[in-house]
């Protein structure tokens, strides 16, 4: 006699979730056997004897039959251990050891352990929402990711710790309530940083360069010696930000849990992230890959900063992978039976030595780089990547006396404020359109949105000839004008915005000649 057991599951490729159907097939043979089938990876296949021994010491039988287990649907790749509670409940359901009429109602993860508990997965917020969208009634799950899928409203999150308490639930002799949490109070007490650029002694105008990247959303290079601070105020940089909309929590948030980043100690991340990967990262590990497609730095950066110290140093190839997804805001994982979309939207902020051993710009140290040496160094940067930069500015050391003085720093909460009344601003000019910030600008907006009064036309037509700024950097300028201006809350880009908006293009003519 053949039975067969059915049993929805969840699975997750990239960041996207899908709903999958575990059959399994249980009859007589005459040798015991047991075949995975529907395209799974070895870790998969190897469920066979974790699922065996969980069942022993749970208190129920292994049928020693022929058993065929099949993820469906069978033309997409199946990974990880997250199927293993699932494909338990199906055995016992096939194996007539159990009958349950609510199975149905619910997807069900877990990996198991031998002695029966059910162990964490990635992913469960992905694998909630997909749930609500398939209408089903809830989600069981291990009681470790139960937090993180909470979030998801309007569908019932039910937390097991062993495999005896889903079997439990299911033939309602074991009432376990629905998880829930307030969204509320963990989005504001998620949403707290514990840095400020009160911090940062002197570099005032760095700071300004920074908020006015904020503001728009621009990229930035910094340039300057060692020791000079380029480290410190980027990381501050995501707490001048506005604050992430909830929305956009729970999209990084789920990027973070897909990469199996987000820890068991926290449900939501409320913070803009800040990503600072080492030089040495490979291609993959920038923009994501795999056989099973894993979100890179620059997609764990969305909504955030990334962060690319000593930028000569990558390399080359690697930092070319980034000329695309900034200006799409995406990335996207081609393989030979599927692509997989991350999401990139990102403000990209590079910092270097003006030179080999770092002191060309400082006063105080000998260079003992030679002109061939500096060039060689500089030209590691490709003019297309720079043309994706739209702000340079010069970090240099910084003096005793700002270092010693007691004055208090402007705090992040007000240069904060002033960046969010801009990018607001931004908001309600863009309302129609894809992108919402001054750096997307394309060259018919920068028409329409960045005209000039008759003093700041003359100035920009003098910076332009005077100092040999390049075509590519008058486009970048009357984008960071127009973002000046909104700081200001000027309807027009006057002569103090564009000379402003020219500073920050200096180092493209003094060191990209």
């Amino acid at each position: 006699m053949a039975e067969l057991g059915k049993v929805k599951s969840v699975a997750v490729y990239g960041i996207e979730a899908y709903v999958l159907e575990i059959e399994v097939y249980v009859t007589k043979g005459q040798l015991p056997s047991t075949v995975v089938i529907g395209l799974p990876d070895a870790a998969v296949k190897e469920c066979r004897d974790r699922v065996k021994a969980a069942l022993k010491n749970s208190g129920y039988k292994f049928p020693y039959k022929n058993i065929t287990i099949n993820l469906a649907p069978a033309d997409r790749k199946k990974e990880g251990p997250s199927f293993e509670l699932s494909i338990a409940m199906g055995l016992l359901i096939a194996s007539n050891q159990i009958e349950t009429e609510k199975i149905n109602e619910y997807g069900i993860v877990g990996e198991l352990a031998l002695d029966g508990r059910v162990r964490t997965v990635n992913g469960c917020l992905s694998m909630a929402i997909k749930c609500k969208e398939a209408g089903l009634k809830g989600l069981i799950l291990p009681a470790d990711n139960a937090p993180e899928a909470a979030i998801v409203g309007g569908i019932d999150i039910i937390p097991v710790n062993t495999l005896s308490d889903t079997v439990s639930f299911l033939t309602n002799e074991l009432v376990i309530s629905s998880f829930h949490l307030n969204l509320a109070d963990v989005f504001s007490e998620s949403s707290q940083y514990e840095i400020d650029f009160m911090d940062v002694k002197g570099q005032e105008h760095v700071k300004r360069a920074l908020a006015v990247a904020a503001a728009g959303n621009h990229n930035v290079l910094m340039i300057g010696p060692p020791g000079s601070g380029k480290t410190m105020l980027t990381q501050r940089l995501p707490t001048i930000m506005p604050g992430l909309t909830l929305e956009e929590a729970i999209e990084t948030t789920a990027i973070y849990s897909s990469a199996g980043l987000l820890g068991t100690d926290k449900s939501l991340i409320a913070t803009r992230p800040f990503r600072n990967p080492h030089h040495t990262i490979s291609t993959a590990g920038l923009v994501g890959g795999g056989s099973f497609p894993r979100p890179g730095e620059i997609s764990l950066a969305h909504h955030g900063v990334l962060f690319l110290d000593e930028l000569p140093e990558y390399n080359r190839k690697t930092l070319e992978v980034l000329r695309q997804p900034l200006e799409t805001n995406e990335i996207t994982i081609s393989r030979a039976m599927s692509s997989v979309m991350f999401p990139a939207e990102i403000m990209l902020v590079g910092a270097m030595n003006p030179c080999p051993c770092g002191y060309n710009t400082d006063p105080r140290k000998e260079c003992h780089c030679s002109p061939r040496q500096i060039q060689n160094y500089i030209s590691k940067i490709s003019g297309p990547l720079l043309d994706r930069i739209d702000i340079h500015v010069e970090v240099p050391n910084v003096q005793y006396k700002d270092l010693t003085s007691d004055a208090t720093c402007e705090s992040s909460a007000v240069i904060r404020e002033e960046v969010t009344n801009a990018r607001d601003i931004q908001l309600k000019r863009f309302q129609r359109l894809k992108y919402s910030t001054n750096s997307r600008m394309s060259t018919k907006q920068i028409k329409n949105h960045c005209s000039l009064d008759s003093q700041a036309e003359e100035l920009l037509h003098q910076a332009m000839t005077e100092l040999n700024i390049s075509a590519r950097g008058y486009n970048k300028i009357l984008k960071v004008g127009r973002t000046i201006a909104d700081l200001d809350s000027s309807e027009n880009v006057c002569v103090e915005h564009i000379s402003e908006a020219v500073q920050y293009r200096n180092l493209d003519r003094d060191l990209w000649k």
